[in-house]
């Protein structure tokens, strides 16, 4: 058997998905590339505010990202906040479509397509070197004494 070190562990990207969601893809897609690269909890903020109808079904992805993330440190005895966690990917995959018919003049017929998506975020703990605390952090204050 192979060991698995604490360390491998600790940066562990925890993924959430939701299928067959019923939003366009192009909508959806318009949402997810909002929060990309983001910090969990602002795109939480930001997608709470967000106008857009597809914005609840990728929150609702997002938040149960982090809580798989806040899952998996606590079982490693570890605590974990959603600002330590970034969102590393986040796509959407188009879902099947439903083919439905619309009546229209003259006994003719036009065909609906509504579409379904694949939702899926994955976010993963900030890099140490990235993260406000690191010993090289400069606040504003100790940037303007040396100039």
């Amino acid at each position: 058997m192979a060991d698995l070190t604490v360390e491998g562990a600790e940066r562990a990207p925890a993924r959430a998905q939701a299928r067959f969601v019923h939003v366009t893809p192009m909508k959806a897609r318009r949402i997810v590339d909002l929060i990309r690269g983001m910090q969990a909890d602002e795109a939480l903020a930001a997608l709470r505010f967000a106008p857009q109808a597809a914005s609840e079904p990728v929150y609702k992805v997002l938040a149960s990202a982090v809580a798989n993330a806040r899952y998996t440190a606590e079982r490693e005895s570890r605590r974990i906040e959603a600002g330590d966690l970034l969102v590393q990917e986040a796509y959407v995959d188009e879902g099947p479509t439903a083919k439905r018919f619309r009546p229209r003049a003259q006994g003719r017929a036009y065909r609906v397509r509504k579409r379904t998506s694949h939702i899926t975020v994955v976010v993963a703990p900030r890099p140490e070197d990235t993260r406000a605390s690191g010993p090289n952090h400069k606040t504003s204050s100790q940037k303007r004494r040396t100039r």
